[in-house]
């Protein structure tokens, strides 16, 4: 029942469409950043700011769980900035240790999570994308 085809290249027939990764914007440069949280602030759209470093062991273990986290609440913009590429703007939101999320809603900050904390983070996702 129904067509099968052969995609060129594939060794099989029938091949599936690969869903489409999870969406973490990173932001390397400050206009790229301001870019984001511009386009953002006009909306109601739940952002969750992850800041880390590539160094930081906490930082990689919540990494996977981010990309979970994205794949799972579409409704939610997750950006990631590398403290040490960004440093001021990490200074402007009181990051004193990774990682640390920063959940905005119309431009405000209006919670935050420090450490490698999965529940308390999926927690206030859920809280925050539901108004």
């Amino acid at each position: 029942m129904g067509a099968s085809f052969t995609v060129p290249g594939s060794k099989s027939s029938n091949a599936m469409i690969q869903p489409k990764p999870p969406t973490i914007i990173e932001c390397h440069d400050k206009a790229q950043w301001t870019a984001r949280f511009e386009a953002t602030k006009e909306t109601n759209k739940l952002m969750v700011i992850d800041f880390a470093a590539a160094w930081c062991g906490p930082c990689r273990h919540m990494e996977p769980i981010i990309k979970e986290f994205a794949a799972r609440f579409k409704d939610v913009e997750f950006v990631k900035i590398d403290v040490d590429e960004l440093m001021d703007i990490a200074y402007e939101y009181g990051v004193e240790a990774m990682p640390t999320f920063i959940l905005i809603k119309n431009g405000k900050v209006i919670d935050k999570v420090v450490g490698d904390r999965r529940e308390e983070l999926q927690k206030k996702i859920e809280k925050h994308s539901k108004y």
